[in-house]
């Protein structure tokens, strides 16, 4: 679980939640459980919202970096 929780970069109680709710929703044979497709875009979702973050940040600090070198 924990492994599962960092790749799809969730923590463990998160994930610990969704499980028996996602069990019990496919035991009611609920509309709103998630499809194997569903989960591997969300899984390349997030990585991809990761990756623009860790870009956002850089993006930052190179901005300040010269602004402070310019001024």
């Amino acid at each position: 679980m924990r492994q599962v929780a960092k790749d799809l970069d969730l923590t463990e109680t998160a994930l610990g939640e969704w499980v028996p709710a996602c069990r019990c929703g496919r035991r009611q044979g609920s509309a709103r459980a998630v499809t194997s497709e569903e989960r591997a875009e969300l899984f390349e979702l997030r990585k991809r919202v990761k990756r623009l973050k860790v870009e956002r940040e850089i993006l930052n600090k190179a901005t300040a970096f010269f602004a402070k070198e310019s001024g």
